[in-house]
């Protein structure tokens, strides 16, 4: 090999190891002010206690807008702003009633209900009929119109507890949560009971959508929680003519106008390229919404913040943003993507965090192969954090409409033990946050951030 060729190899590596230095330098910075003065904690709490629930089209949901439209203000960000998006505006009732009606067992006795996001509501005079019990779609058109019609049918397919990966088992089981009601109402159901999404055995309700189809009847759907839906399925071991009633007051509203929220930090010499980190401002109603996902909006925005903090002058633009109706729609990502194809901007990478506040493990992006192999490389930066997930596929529902943009997608990957405990439930209140952990993702979120805006993507 000649001297020369040696020289360079020399150079080049030396290159690289004083370029991984100063990562590892900064990224260290990252984290040490994140974990001494790190804000996501604080502004969790006003968003979850001062706010509370914000549902597409609720009050709740239009000062969510506000709030975070004034804190990155606040913070300074270079510009703050609100893209319009009508959104639907679904509302819950005041009254939600289950019943067992004459067992031979027990008689009669109460079962918790809550009505499923989107649903039609029963109305004052209840659904009551029978119930038949069903695992999948596969089973229930084996069943057919014959035993089906006039029934209510039980969704009883648990998530898998054999898989590691709990959004794995969440994707196995939600379709009869999203499709089921439309799937019952094509063999002449008149109403649908789920299995509350969950990893845990517990008396917790958990709702989430319900999308009907056209052209079939709308049916009323309720969840019940886990440890009901067992009693129930044995109920019906002996009784296979068991009744239950059910009472929702639920509705979908004309649409509404709200906001994503926008705040952005100008890049310093590739301004029109954008690194793009969000969470959805919009939460279910039954609590807080603190995983699900206040979480990830106050890490989307301490993202940007730790970087103000430090006096960094990213090389590209870095925009936060707050969507809008991921929970029952997904209109304020569409609004986004759209608006990116519209203003002809020049998304270099999209993160989002909707997987709750737990510990962060790493990283997953959906992207070309030479995209996933330098974030997977940029893992052992990581390590030392605790961070040794990287790997291909991931991204967000928000984020996912870039894609067709070419934009490759990463999502934020915490632990996802505890997520299905909490997930779309009464008690996903900032109380089930851990302040260590929810600042450690914030703080590895920007330092994945620095690593986009110092190398590309």
């Amino acid at each position: 090999m000649k001297k020369t060729t040696i020289l360079s190899l020399l150079f080049l590596i030396s290159v690289s190891l004083f370029s991984q230095e100063k990562d590892a330098a900064y990224i260290r910075k990252i984290y040490d002010e994140a974990l001494e003065r790190g804000e996501s904690y604080s502004m969790l709490h006003y968003l979850t206690k001062n706010i509370g629930g914000r549902l597409s089209g609720s009050p709740q949901a239009a000062a969510a807008v506000e709030w975070s439209r004034q804190q990155m203000m606040a913070y300074g960000f270079d510009t703050v702003y609100l893209q319009p998006v009508m959104v639907p505006h679904w509302v819950r009732g005041n009254v939600e009633v289950g019943r067992i009606v004459n067992s031979k067992k027990l008689g009669s006795m109460e079962i918790p209900v809550t009505a499923l996001g989107n649903s039609v509501g029963t109305g004052p005079e209840g659904t009551l009929a029978e119930i038949i019990e069903v695992n999948d779609f596969q089973e229930l058109a084996e069943l057919g119109e014959a035993k089906i019609k006039g029934k209510i049918v039980f969704f009883n397919r648990p998530m898998d507890p054999k898989l590691m990966d709990t959004f794995s088992a969440y994707s196995g089981a939600s379709n009869q949560r999203g499709s089921g009601p439309t799937e019952a109402a094509k063999y002449g159901a008149i109403g649908v009971i789920v299995r509350s999404l969950s990893s845990f055995k517990d008396q917790v309700l958990h709702t989430g959508s319900t999308n009907y189809g056209l052209n079939v009847p709308k049916i009323p759907a309720v969840a019940i929680t886990t440890k009901d839906a067992d009693f129930l399925s044995d109920l019906l071991k002996d009784d296979k003519g068991l009744q239950f009633y059910f009472e929702t007051h639920s509705e979908m509203l004309e649409d509404v106008l709200s906001y994503n929220v926008v705040g952005e930090i100008k890049g310093s010499t590739n301004p029109e390229e954008i690194i793009v980190v969000g969470g959805h401002l919009d939460s279910w109603d039954l609590s807080e919404g603190a995983h699900d996902d206040g979480a990830g909006c106050v890490q989307s925005i301490e993202a940007l913040r730790l970087f103000k903090a430090l006096g960094y002058r990213p090389k590209r633009t870095l925009r936060a943003v707050m969507f809008m109706n991921e929970e029952n729609g997904l209109r304020g990502g569409r609004k986004y993507a759209e608006l990116a194809a519209q203003n002809n901007e020049k998304h270099i990478a999209a993160l989002e965090s909707d997987r709750g506040g737990f510990l962060p493990i790493g990283f997953g992006i959906t992207g070309t192969k030479a995209q996933q192999k330098k974030m997977i490389d940029w893992a052992p930066l990581f390590h030392p954090f605790g961070l040794y997930q990287f790997k291909a596929g991931g991204g967000g529902a928000d984020i996912s409409p870039l894609r067709t943009q070419d934009v490759p997608t990463i999502g934020y990957i915490p632990d996802s033990q505890r997520y299905f405990k909490y997930h779309h439930t009464p008690i996903d209140n900032f109380e089930a946050v851990n302040q260590r952990e929810l600042e450690l993702g914030a703080a590895s979120m920007a330092a994945l951030i620095y690593l986009i805006d110092q190398h590309g993507m």
